[in-house]
């Protein structure tokens, strides 16, 4: 009779999770925002310009283009860690709308969903679709070509091409787009999994005038384009949890050491000076390391203690926040290790930055198809003290 109940029990719950996941996950889970269910549509390819790729704008252009060639933005389609996360989820088609948001950019275009299952789309051939555009990502028109004009923070451009000044530019808005998952009352989120445009309006920054652009998109004096006047521009580089020089400016970590009757005593100080929004952001995958380790003379580790910042979170059948201790803006967070300084050769503390897991990252390779070896690993502050036997 136990057995029966066991057996019965296991399978209502089997059929509960099919219709759930079929059902019920899917509208409320993989909601889309209304401004981001669709690829950005250029109808009009401004006059002075043959075309929508980025290629064409280098003439006029080139520093801008090369910082721009040089960034992650340039990448979003082609980089090797996206391309294995895109074939984990199946290759769904709104990650296209963030790394290729251009129509012209995507092969199909979606008419609509089978039952109203966004994971079900009905698509149609792109008979304008460009292959070498795919490849530029997050290319020069998806900002800045609407309706026939070159859009920019500056209307009084004479360039050989129409061009509209735009508030846009001056605002999160264009940012906001594609780094804010949707979040509201008829979605089953414990906690948004991606959400850096909400912790910068929810924090200290954004009521002081500052946009995203401020740090990501630092202002430099120079020509915007050949034979233009020289004012203040906007550098494209874009850097953020890539950039090991973007984590130093917004970490201040500092270490304080003690020896008193042959002990040592340390505190490590990490403190969010620089970044608007939670250290670190965006990708849930991301965390941070702090790690203090007693090292003989043969290299040979004889204590260790480590902490983890960032967040935990369980994906199905919900999305839920288990715990996270991520570092909000003016935050500092403090972590403490002793030791008796008459063992052992010296102490090395370090903080280290991970774009994921090693596991997560064989498991890429060996599923997903990951053929580089990628540096998913970088180190934001690394101290030596030596101690005395």
């Amino acid at each position: 009779m136990k057995k029966r109940f066991i057996i019965l029990t296991v399978l209502i719950l089997f059929f509960a999770y099919i219709i759930y996941s079929k059902y019920i996950y899917s509208p409320l889970i993989f909601k889309i925002r209304s401004d981001f269910e669709k690829p950005i549509q250029i109808k009009n390819i401004p006059k002075g310009i043959e075309s929508l790729s980025s290629k064409g704008c280098a003439a006029c252009h080139q520093e801008i283009y090369e910082e721009w060639a040089a960034s992650m933005h340039a990448k979003a389609y082609i980089d090797p860690l996206f391309q294995a996360y895109w074939r984990k989820d199946n290759n769904i088609w709104i990650c296209l709308n963030c790394h290729t948001p251009l129509q012209n950019q995507q092969d199909f275009i979606i008419t609509g969903f089978e039952k109203g299952d966004i994971k079900k789309p009905i698509t149609q051939k792109n008979e304008d679709f460009s292959h070498e555009l795919r490849e530029e990502g997050i290319t020069c028109a998806t900002c800045h070509v609407r309706d026939g004009v070159i859009l920019g923070p500056y209307g009084d451009t004479n360039a050989p091409h129409p061009t509209k000044y735009d508030p846009i530019f001056k605002s999160t808005a264009i940012c906001d787009r594609c780094h804010q998952v949707p979040s509201g009352k008829t979605m089953l989120y414990i906690a948004n999994p991606c959400n850096t445009s909400e912790e910068f309006h929810g924090g200290p920054y954004a009521s002081k005038g500052y946009v995203c652009q401020t740090c990501h998109m630092p202002e430099v004096e120079r020509p915007a384009a050949t034979d233009s006047p020289i004012r203040k521009v906007r550098q494209h580089l874009w850097r953020g949890g890539y950039s090991p020089d973007m984590l130093k400016r917004a970490l201040m970590v500092s270490l304080d050491k003690k020896i008193n009757n042959g002990m040592i005593d340390l505190i490590l100080k990490i403190e969010n000076t620089g970044a608007g929004h939670k250290v670190p952001t965006g990708d849930p995958d991301r965390y941070i390391t702090v790690h203090f380790d007693v090292i003989n003379k043969k290299g040979e580790i004889l204590k260790s203690r480590q902490y983890s910042i960032g967040r935990w979170i369980i994906w199905k059948p919900i999305i839920i926040e288990v715990y996270e201790n991520r570092i909000k803006p003016h935050e500092s967070k403090e972590y403490k290790f002793n030791y008796n300084a008459s063992t052992g050769d010296e102490i090395r503390v370090q903080v280290v930055y991970h774009i994921m897991t090693e596991r997560a990252k064989n498991k890429l390779k060996q599923k997903y198809g990951l053929k580089e070896d990628i540096s998913i690993e970088y180190k934001v502050f690394e101290d030596l003290t030596p101690l005395n036997p």
